[in-house]
């Protein structure tokens, strides 16, 4: 199920967040949910051996927006729409429901009417589609150096592992939403031109991803959790949310 969510700043027309506001509007949308539904997130969510997953995943913010680099932040001017993707319907009622009952919520430091919440599914019937992030793909490994400290590498679209650690995700997700085994072939992904790198501040944790138009090839189960879902790691905070090209 795919919700596009859209706001107005209550107090003028403008909207004025930091540059990397992933955070904000993550908590936004936990605040927004019944508390039964985000205690099970927050503390339980859709486990599968020792990983646990959230089964959503959000855009970045849409609009019509100006950056102001010496203080680090971003003006949405007017209308502005957010899209939250989940194959967990009481998720979606969850949020709708909340964010309707509240008609305005805190995003940042700012109050945010809702104006309007629709809600679509993409169903995926084939094994080959056209996507584009709706917010970056992070795909990542977690190493040791020699001594013996771990770091973070991050992978490029067109990179071998890139494909491997993707795939390894969607199965994972799958079973643990699913609780059955995914379908045996691969997923891979297929850049139509370069990706674009963005390097996203997460609550001092820094974080690299892709954004960009894609082939994903597999079998349409797979791509179906990829599209609601997300694709990548770290979907709840604000990555990997994409929508299928017609």
């Amino acid at each position: 199920m795919r919700q596009k969510i859209c706001f107005l700043p209550e107090k003028g027309e403008i909207l004025t967040l930091p540059i990397h506001y992933n955070h904000m509007v993550q908590a936004m949308i936990y605040n927004s949910l019944d508390n039964d539904m985000g205690d099970f997130l927050h503390d339980k969510g859709f486990a599968h051996g020792n990983r646990s997953f959230k089964m959503f995943a959000f855009s970045r913010l849409m609009g019509e927006y100006r950056i102001d680099k010496n203080e680090a932040t971003i003006t949405f001017v007017g209308p502005v729409s957010l899209v939250v993707t989940s194959p967990y319907s009481d998720f979606c009622n969850s949020l709708a429901n909340g964010l309707l009952f509240k008609s305005s919520v805190r995003l940042g430091h700012a109050q945010v009417k809702v104006t309007d919440i629709s809600l679509e599914k993409d169903l995926v019937d084939d094994e080959k589609i056209k996507i584009n992030t709706l917010s970056p793909i992070v795909v990542y490994s977690t190493l040791l150096r020699p001594n013996g400290r771990k770091y973070t590498c991050y992978f490029e679209p067109g990179e071998k592992d890139f494909d491997v650690i993707m795939d390894n995700n969607l199965r994972n997700k799958y079973k643990a939403f699913h609780q059955t085994e995914p379908p045996a072939e691969n997923v891979s992904i297929r850049p139509l031109k370069q990706p674009k790198l963005s390097i996203i501040d997460y609550k001092n944790f820094i974080i690299k991803g892709y954004s960009g138009t894609f082939i994903l090839s597999g079998p349409a189960p797979l791509l179906q959790t990829a599209v609601e879902c997300g694709l990548g790691s770290k979907n709840s905070q604000g990555f990997g949310c994409v929508r299928v090209l017609k």
